[in-house]
């Protein structure tokens, strides 16, 4: 019999497939398998590629890596088939978020209600939806029968188009729902004890099950807010000074819990209304003395984070006379990708978060739209469990508006012209004439970057 194939679209970004490699190496059902590397920058790819086959090596773990630079190639007749791909990287989107920036958007026009999450590109994503669109459409014609796993942003709109667009088995995945155990811990719990549960749209994700023992305990999370949080706040905002990633248990989240009625999880605290993102100010009074993680200092410290990460990972693959296994712990990591894997292709029951088409499984979704929730998984795919749901007030203050801008990127990206670009900014409360939403478009549509992107919108 034929042994597993698994396809990585994107795997130069070293950071992910390092980790997808540990996790690989450490899943003994996917012994034996082939993975085939994929990128289109052939220095980064043979970083991933190094890496995998000296960890593995190390392991003593039966894998075989191959690796491309032709996406056909790592497409055909694979069982599942993982797009991590960020089409134009870090460096484009910075480049279009400068320029809305001088022509009045802060943060860039992708920056809106519910989408506030600096690497979360949507209206301005036209590269990401196509590129993404193509590899599905590989994956029809060289492994129909294959497993898509969405894991770069945003998977929202991703999951939601390729679900429309393609008849393929897709599934978006996000590890934001992890920083519940955030909230566990900072009220002294266990969060290994806790029985939690997330649900509503990928980054916009709402806390409905936090119980201990089968008791709810809200009510221990709402006294401790009321006792203990203004102490918890001094010491927060103190690590804030030098660290960005820590929105979870921030003012923001206190206060967006007091106004929904339920604790919001991972980006979707990174996300909310301008309330919290209007400027610089306004991001340091509810994310800390940075301004958190999409303020343009928090940002830029990311992108300085993943940097050195990524010449650190380098510099550990190019010395062969230090073990990289050294490094890492001889436990799979808490990120999803492989235990979905091993699930889907070996047939292991789990329950896992999951962002598929909602089809009944989140009362006042529409069913043509991916939400996000837990389901059991297997050999024979995902098993909604019908009639979850949440407060009428988030539906209608978070998840309708997070759905509206959904559907008008994917509009822009499936129907083209001005048109499209102009109904998203003319909402945008930064604009103060159609002058200006023009101005923006036109800079944006004029770099040699979006040629394609200008006659799609022109």
């Amino acid at each position: 019999m034929r042994g597993i194939k698994i396809g990585v679209i994107g795997a130069g970004s070293v950071i992910w497939s390092s980790t997808i490699v540990h996790d690989l190496c450490l899943t003994e059902g996917l012994s034996g398998s082939t993975v085939s590397l994929m990128d289109i920058d052939e220095g980064r790819l043979e970083t991933a590629m190094n890496f995998a086959r000296r960890y593995s090596s190390e392991r003593k773990f039966d894998i075989n890596f191959e690796k491309t630079t032709d996406r056909k190639e790592a497409i055909r007749d694979a069982d599942l088939v993982v797009n991590m791909a960020m089409a134009g990287g870090h460096p484009y989107y910075e480049k279009m978020r400068r320029i809305s920036e001088i022509h009045g958007y802060y943060r860039g026009i992708n920056a809106v209600e519910w989408n506030m999450v600096s690497d979360y590109h949507t209206i301005w994503g036209f590269k990401q939806f196509k590129l993404a669109l193509e590899i599905a459409r590989d994956v029809e014609q060289f492994s129909p029968e294959a497993w898509y796993i969405q894991l770069s942003n945003p998977v929202l709109e991703l999951t939601t188009l390729l679900g429309r667009e393609t008849k393929l088995k897709i599934i978006g995945i996000c590890h934001g729902h992890l920083e519940s155990e955030e909230v566990a811990n900072a009220i002294g719990f266990n969060e290994a004890e806790m029985q939690i549960e997330s649900i509503g749209l990928n980054h916009t994700i709402w806390m409905t099950k936090f119980m201990r023992d089968g008791e709810n305990e809200y009510p221990v999370l709402n006294d401790w807010i009321n006792s203990s949080y203004e102490n918890f706040l001094k010491d927060w905002r103190l690590l804030s000074k030098s660290n960005p990633f820590m929105s979870q248990m921030s003012p923001a989240m206190v206060d967006m819990y007091g106004y929904f009625g339920l604790v919001p999880v991972g980006d979707t605290v990174r996300s909310g209304t301008w309330k919290y993102h209007r400027d610089l100010r306004t991001k340091k009074q509810w994310y800390g003395d940075m301004g958190g993680f999409d303020s343009r200092q928090g940002w830029n410290y990311y992108l300085q984070v993943e940097r050195k990460i990524t010449q650190d990972l380098k510099k550990a693959v190019d010395d062969v006379n230090v073990p990289l296994s050294n490094s890492y712990p001889s436990e799979i990591s808490q990120e999803p990708v492989i235990p979905l894997v091993d699930a889907l292709l070996n047939d292991k029951r789990i329950v896992h978060q999951v962002n598929v088409m909602n089809e009944g499984a989140i009362d006042g979704i529409p069913g043509n739209v991916a939400a996000e929730f837990p389901a059991t998984v297997d050999g024979h795919g995902v098993h909604r469990q019908e009639g979850k749901s949440l407060p009428q007030r988030i539906l209608n203050f978070s998840i309708t508006p997070r759905i509206m801008r959904m559907e008008w990127a994917i509009e822009a990206f499936l129907e083209g012209g001005k048109q499209t670009l102009d109904s998203w900014l003319i909402s945008d409360p930064r604009t103060q004439n159609n002058k200006q939403a023009e101005n923006v478009i036109e800079a944006l549509l004029s770099i040699p970057e979006n040629q394609e992107m200008a006659r799609h919108f022109r």
